[in-house]
């Protein structure tokens, strides 16, 4: 679906303004990477048949978690890679 062209009854959904992408960013970032981290820690569960709820409790508690510490982290993080990083000659 992200590959595919913008069709014009996409119009109405709504979207952020450009200027909160690095937010949106890390809430989907931070959500995902959680979810998975959690998910991998709660494989003993999965034995159980109590997986699912063990998951998303701890997906949730810890996406509150690293949401902010994602979002507070992000401008040093950026200034960071760009310190280690050099700029590629495009010639």
């Amino acid at each position: 679906m992200l590959l595919l062209p913008k069709r014009e009854q996409d119009d109405h959904v709504p979207r952020f303004p450009k200027r909160y992408s690095h937010f949106v960013y890390g809430v989907i970032q931070s959500g995902l990477t959680s979810a998975i981290a959690g998910a991998i820690a709660c494989l003993p569960f999965f034995s159980e048949g109590s997986f699912f709820s063990h998951w998303i409790a701890s997906w949730l508690i810890s996406w509150a978690t690293m949401l902010p510490v994602v979002l507070l982290a992000a401008p040093f993080i950026r200034k960071l890679t760009d310190a280690l990083c050099r700029q590629e000659n495009t010639t």
